[in-house]
């Protein structure tokens, strides 16, 4: 199989001829590895592991510094950097709308628009990586809202100010249907995986209640996966934590792909999920990186 068939297989829930891989990393684990190996070319590094996907890349505007040491993106997030000995580490703080004292200021805020976007070169990447499988996008309608008005904020809104709420997750929620949209066109449907990301859970349990999730999460869910099989993609949905009590809705709203399973407890064990849910669901990642990966001996695994 190639690569691509190999990952559309598994998709299709058939037997490929061995497990689909993917690789992520942040920057700082990418200078770790390319250290160790004593190169640093990406795409040399992906196929030496038989790596089945490609994630395209389509920047947005840079980010900037609003004061000493002080960062924000294009959608108001903002955060310091830590160093590590292989380099900064992003770590979140309250963003540019922490603030906001009316529903007016959010509206007034300088919202990014898809234009900000640069998608020039996607066709020329699905050229380049024409056997393998495309994952596109960074698309998220709850988390990274939260992140730009502040999670205690965030909270408080949902039950005193819920218009707040939705006003934030539905300006996310039509910057990326556009996004997606744009990016569709331009590779002439070529990309085979859209993510989503919403961070909906701790080591512990949901972040949110059900109740919570289907008013204020779900109905923006439902748009960008609705738009996603749409423009003949798959879902692959990003949650941490421990979420199982979310996963038959997220069934429902139409996801194709859970992403990471992190095995937090026992209820979020890979091949419980399986059990449970393998007939709707395809799984990716499932490694547990808090304490497997960084405190394991080789005989561990």
């Amino acid at each position: 199989m190639t690569a691509r068939e190999r990952v559309l297989a598994a998709l299709r829930h058939e037997q490929p001829d061995r497990v689909p891989r993917d690789f992520w990393a942040e920057p700082a684990t990418w200078k770790r590895l390319f250290s160790h190996l004593g190169h640093s070319n990406k795409d040399r590094f992906l196929e030496d592991l038989g790596v089945d996907i490609r994630h395209l890349e389509a920047p947005g505007t840079p980010d900037f510094e609003v004061r000493g040491g002080l960062f924000q993106n294009l959608w108001g997030e903002r955060f310091v950097y830590r160093q590590t000995p292989w380099g900064p580490m992003r770590e979140d703080v309250k963003g540019a709308l922490a603030d906001a004292k009316s529903l007016a200021d959010i509206e007034n805020f300088a919202w990014p628009a898809p234009d900000d976007i640069d998608r020039s070169q996607l066709e020329a990447q699905c050229h380049q990586y024409e056997q393998y499988a495309l994952l596109y996008g960074f698309a998220d309608v709850w988390q990274r809202p939260a992140l730009v008005r502040g999670w205690e904020n965030i909270y408080l809104d949902m039950i005193e100010r819920p218009e707040w709420v939705h006003y934030l997750c539905r300006k996310f929620t039509d910057f990326y249907l556009e996004d997606y949209t744009r990016a569709a066109e331009i590779t002439r449907g070529r990309i085979d995986l859209y993510l989503v990301i919403s961070d909906l859970g701790t080591q512990r349990g949901p972040l949110i209640s059900i109740a919570m999730f289907r008013e204020f999460v779900a109905p923006y869910l439902r748009a960008m996966f609705d738009r996603i099989h749409s423009l003949g993609g798959k879902v692959v949905f990003h949650s941490c934590g421990r979420i199982r009590s979310f996963i038959p809705d997220l069934i429902g709203l139409g996801m194709d792909v859970l992403d990471p399973i992190q095995p937090a407890g026992p209820d979020m064990q890979p091949e419980i999920l399986k059990r449970d849910f393998g007939h709707q669901l395809s799984f990716h990642g499932g490694i547990d990186m808090q304490n497997l990966l960084p405190r394991a001996t080789p005989e561990d695994f």
